[in-house]
């Protein structure tokens, strides 16, 4: 006669925690099997049940003894913290099972009883943390590589999920914790709320509310439960609540509510749905393009017309003091600190200057999460203007005598700011969304480096992170492409024009460790050197060599007249 298998998670430990099932569960087996600690949380409520306990790592076998119990007619309970198929022996006894050619019709019968996790018992005591879209993630690479892990790390991180780390630390394994931190601060504020709780309802049960840049000051070992908030997570009162987005619709203050039942649900009153942001995409604003003196271009061959920091919406938004205040403005943000050199002008901040600058979700980083564009839109508003530019950027005009506050705010978002103007830019593909990360590092060095420095004339640095090179690295200013584990550099590209060409091929296995230093040279050479509105490409054909490199003339196309003399 077949037994059977009872899978139960008895949550958190505490006994007011366990689920009437799951007690019945246990009352009603002959033999218990688990984890030597779990065994002792449940000590309360065995019997006279025939007791199986194993050490850590012994998930194997408990599972496969439960099975052959279970085979043999018994009824066998196998028993996880939390829930049992959140990281518990649920999934193992199955593919245990599996592996035997189990059938459900005629074989022993399985019940999993789920029980409360970690993530929710540790969100309970942390306040509401989890109102919207989360994940957990598990630190521990015994059994999965840590390239996935850091995948899943970075995918969860640029899509703004609220975060449970499971298995944060143990005696053996500390960097992986460490490298969360770093991966989540390229898209995170250092000031994110994040929950450490140990022991969830348990004797020792300890939490501490600290910030995404803290957090690696407090005690965290496998006992822990971490929940790292997301861009809307904020504290309250030592709490952490993470809004579920009710104040877009509802008026929280207020007893009667402006929009009436049957109206909320009106296309009209969710302007970010997916309906909405489809026709939204069907207008497309134009704009006409202007040279640096205002004047329209006309000439659709004009070498200038194509240059994305010439589009302009009108001459009247231009502001010859725009540059000025947006590296002002991100310098005062970067370096945290005042200096006579970087003072505003009174007069200016007065009149409300336009503030002009662009923004991306970061180097390598592609996409913005909703919250980012919700702040960047709030700022905007109605005296501002956004315009989309072909080099994954946003470029942003808007009103206001306080910059700094714009780019304090946007900056905690995990917003990348550039100034616009003749700057040096880096130009970086999105790695197969972030699947060939392994030169990220460089283009984010590179951008650290000497991204936004001023220069003759606006310079691109293409940057491509494998041989493909599809994101058209070889066609910049100066491009860059990853290849068998080292560099190819090129330079002198030139984008636009009768004589477009791309950049000249100059090196070939560039190791990584020289690269930063390398580029950093021709770039501060080029500003050194470079004659005022000087495009890159005609400076390198006027100095002839660049660190060794010869400048090489380009080969143009002849258009030869047709043999009908037209």
């Amino acid at each position: 006669m077949a037994g059977k298998l009872l899978i139960i998670g008895f949550g958190p430990g505490s006994f007011e925690h366990i689920t009437k099932r799951a007690r019945e569960a246990i009352q009603e087996s002959e033999i218990i099997i688990g984890y030597n600690t779990y065994v002792d949380l449940i000590a309360g409520l065995l019997s006279e049940q025939q007791v199986v306990r194993t050490g850590m790592t012994e998930e194997v076998s408990r599972a496969q003894e439960a099975v052959r119990q279970a085979k043999l007619g018994k009824k066998v309970a196998v028993i996880s913290s939390g829930d049992a198929g959140v990281y518990g022996m649920a999934g193992l006894v199955y593919e245990v099972l599996m592996e035997q050619g189990w059938k459900r019709e005629g074989g022993v019968e399985v019940e999993v009883i789920p029980g409360i996790s970690a993530v929710h018992s540790s969100g309970s005591l942390l306040g509401a943390p989890i109102m919207h879209d989360s994940c957990t993630i598990s630190l521990s690479d015994h059994l999965t590589p840590w390239e996935l892990i850091a995948k899943r790390v970075e995918a969860a991180g640029m899509a703004d999920f609220v975060i449970a780390l499971y298995n944060p630390r143990s005696g053996r394994r500390t960097r992986q914790i460490v490298e969360t931190q770093r991966i989540l601060l390229k898209y995170r504020s250092p000031l994110t709320p994040v929950g450490i709780v140990k022991s969830a309802y348990r004797d020792r049960q300890h939490t501490v509310v600290t910030t995404l840049e803290d957090m690696l000051n407090h005690d965290i070992g496998m006992l822990t439960t971490i929940i790292i908030g997301n861009s809307a997570t904020k504290l309250y009162e030592g709490l952490m609540i993470t809004p579920r987005g009710y104040q877009r619709k509802y008026t929280l203050s207020a007893e009667t509510q402006p929009l009436k039942p049957h109206q909320r649900l009106k296309s009209e009153a969710e302007p970010w749905a997916l309906e909405q942001l489809e026709a939204e995409a069907d207008f497309d604003e134009s704009f006409e393009a202007y040279d640096e003196e205002g004047e329209l271009i006309e000439d659709d061959e004009s070498e200038e017309i194509a240059e994305p920091a010439l589009l302009k919406s009108s001459p009247q938004a231009q502001s010859s003091n725009s540059l000025q205040l947006a590296m002002e403005a991100l310098q005062l943000v970067s370096q945290g600190k005042d200096s006579p050199a970087l003072a505003f002008d009174s007069k200016l901040i007065a009149t409300q200057a336009i503030f002009e600058f662009a923004v991306s979700p970061g180097v390598a980083n592609k996409k913005m999460s909703a919250a980012q564009l919700c702040a960047l839109g709030e700022i905007v508003g109605d005296r501002g203007d956004i315009e989309y530019s072909p080099h994954h950027q946003l470029i942003v005009r808007v009103q206001t005598d306080d910059p700094n506050r714009i780019t304090s705010e946007l900056s905690a978002l995990g917003l990348l700011l550039s100034p616009i103007g003749d700057v040096a830019q880096i130009k970086a593909c999105d790695f197969c969304n972030l699947e060939k990360g392994d030169s990220i590092p460089y283009a984010e060095a590179i951008h650290n480096r000497i991204g936004n420095l001023e220069v003759p004339k606006e310079l691109k640095i293409g940057f491509n992170g494998c041989g493909m090179a599809c994101y058209g690295a070889v066609q910049q200013d100066i491009g860059i492409v990853y290849r068998k584990e080292k560099f190819d550099l090129f330079l002198g590209g030139k984008t636009v024009g009768r004589n477009a060409h791309a950049a000249q091929p100059v090196a070939e296995g560039i190791e990584p460790n020289e690269l930063v230093d390398l580029v950093t040279r021709i770039v501060e050479r080029y500003k050194k050197e470079g004659h005022p509105n000087e495009r890159f490409h005609k400076f390198f054909k006027r100095v002839k060599e660049i660190e060794g490199y010869r400048h090489q003339e380009a080969v143009g196309f002849v258009i030869e007249n047709a043999l009908c003399g037209d």
